[in-house]
């Protein structure tokens, strides 16, 4: 929320797809991270192509590699029973 997004529009995430408040740019991004985050699915041609559309080459790399990060130490955090800090508490 610090860069700029509303409380209502992080509320709004899950869903994004239907949600008005997000860009078709942050649509791609978000049903990226999904692919790479939810077990069973992956990264399609399609989506990786459509993710070309708003995305630079470099700008991909970055996003995967923020995705992979993030999913990294969700594994890491559950695995040694490390809960949230409250730094991102939503009401």
């Amino acid at each position: 929320m610090q860069a700029g997004a509303s409380e209502e529009k992080v509320r709004q995430v899950e869903r994004a797809a239907e949600s008005s408040l997000f860009t078709d740019r942050e649509r791609v991004a978000i049903r990226y991270a999904e692919a790479m985050t939810i077990t069973g699915e992956k990264v399609t041609e399609e989506l990786f192509g459509r993710a070309r559309g708003y995305f630079s080459e470099a700008e991909i790399v970055e996003l995967t590699a923020a995705v992979a990060l993030e999913n990294f130490r969700s594994k890491f955090n559950v695995a040694l029973g490390i809960e949230a800090q409250g730094f991102c508490m939503l009401r």
